[in-house]
């Protein structure tokens, strides 16, 4: 053990493990992100809370239980670099790891303790292979490593390949996602309590629409998690 520790120190003295967030050198202990990168990343605390800033973006529009996210995203701040490092430059081991942070926050919550699984936000195929991986699906494993609820990418699928949101206003964001998702095998959804999961939310018009299609199973009911929250 002492020899892979000895061995461990000398690899990362060549080749420094760096801060996702802050590119900062990490010292021992540390995983992804630095200390200093983990208290200074603005968490929301919605967890706690059943109405919260990410609720509310969807009052009048559809009926979720309840939502969260983890952080508060700041256009150049730590969040986003982290969350560019994860989804653009395929850090999935940065991914999961946050994942699993988002999930130890659902699981002290009173307000989350009723779900029976998790179905990710579906990227079109052709955008997954592009990719190489739905950002989406690899938050949920992280999830399941600390709620214990399965992940289920297969009961809710995107029939058609849209533009980015980036740059689109709350209507036209709606107006490009309204029809394009489907719900492969009702029978499996009937009754359940479904963890949508995405990994930031804007103005919330894909999660909306995903969110339409599973409530139009019977029993279904939704609540939401994702890693970031817009201004």
């Amino acid at each position: 053990m002492r020899l892979l520790e000895i061995l461990y120190a000398f690899f990362t003295l060549i080749y420094p493990q760096t801060c996702c967030a802050c590119r900062g050198v990490l010292v021992s202990g540390e995983r992804h992100l630095c200390g200093f990168c983990r208290v200074a990343m603005p968490r929301t605390g919605f967890c706690q809370h059943l109405d919260n800033p990410l609720v509310r973006r969807f009052w009048g529009r559809v009926q979720i239980e309840t939502g969260t996210a983890l952080y508060f995203f700041q256009k150049g701040g730590r969040v986003q670099q982290a969350i560019h490092q994860f989804k653009y430059r395929g850090n999935l081991k940065l991914g999961l790891y946050l994942g699993h942070l988002l999930g130890l926050s659902v699981k002290k919550s009173p307000h989350y303790r009723d779900l029976h699984l998790m179905i990710p936000v579906p990227l079109h195929p052709a955008k997954a292979r592009a990719r190489g991986f739905n950002q989406s699906e690899v938050i949920c494993r992280g999830l399941a490593e600390a709620l214990q609820i399965p992940s289920r990418p297969d009961l809710l699928v995107r029939l058609e390949e849209t533009g980015t949101q980036t740059k689109k206003d709350r209507f036209h964001r709606w107006e490009n996602v309204s029809e394009v998702f489907q719900v492969t095998d009702e029978t499996q959804l009937v009754n359940q309590h479904v963890l949508l999961v995405d990994d930031v939310v804007t103005t919330g018009a894909t999660l909306e629409a995903c969110a339409q299609r599973l409530l139009e199973v019977p029993g279904v009911k939704v609540w939401i998690a994702t890693l970031a929250i817009t201004d």
